[in-house]
């Protein structure tokens, strides 16, 4: 495994609410939390095309992908590094198939208490908030 990888996640918005998927309780890292969908993305792959796989195969999604809407840089558990790109998503079809790595999804209101997503969603929410979504296109209220 190198040390550096890239990772890819999907903010995807319906209603005013964001998709949460459960991991499986013996997921290797963070087992039985909540996350968004994504991953570390193939070498050479396109980022975009990427979180577009990454909600196919996690939740059978077709995704838009509009724009990048925080960047995330840490080392995970395991000691590798990741850059992590979280990308405002939207839905193309709505019918939810969940992989084995997931045991189940909710669509969760952003305006619900911070302490039921994972913490280092907290400041996205935040910034998601304060725009909206306007014909694929970032708007500051």
């Amino acid at each position: 495994m190198s040390n550096h990888a890239i990772a890819v996640k999907a903010f995807i918005i319906k209603d005013g609410k964001l998709l949460l998927l459960k991991r499986r309780p013996n997921d290797p890292n963070k087992p039985g939390t909540w996350d968004i969908p994504g991953g570390r993305l193939d070498p050479g792959e396109n980022p975009h095309a990427g979180v577009q796989r990454e909600a196919l195969e996690e939740a059978g999604l077709k995704i838009a992908v509009h724009v990048p809407i925080d960047i995330h840089h840490f080392t995970r558990d395991d000691g590798q590094l990741i850059t992590m790109i979280i990308f405002l998503c939207t839905l193309e079809d709505e019918s939810i198939t969940l992989s084995e790595e997931h045991t189940e999804s909710n669509w969760e209101p952003l305006e619900s208490s911070l302490e039921l997503f994972p913490s280092w969603l907290e400041p996205v929410i935040g910034n998601v908030k304060n725009y909206k979504l306007v014909d694929g296109i970032q708007k500051k209220v």
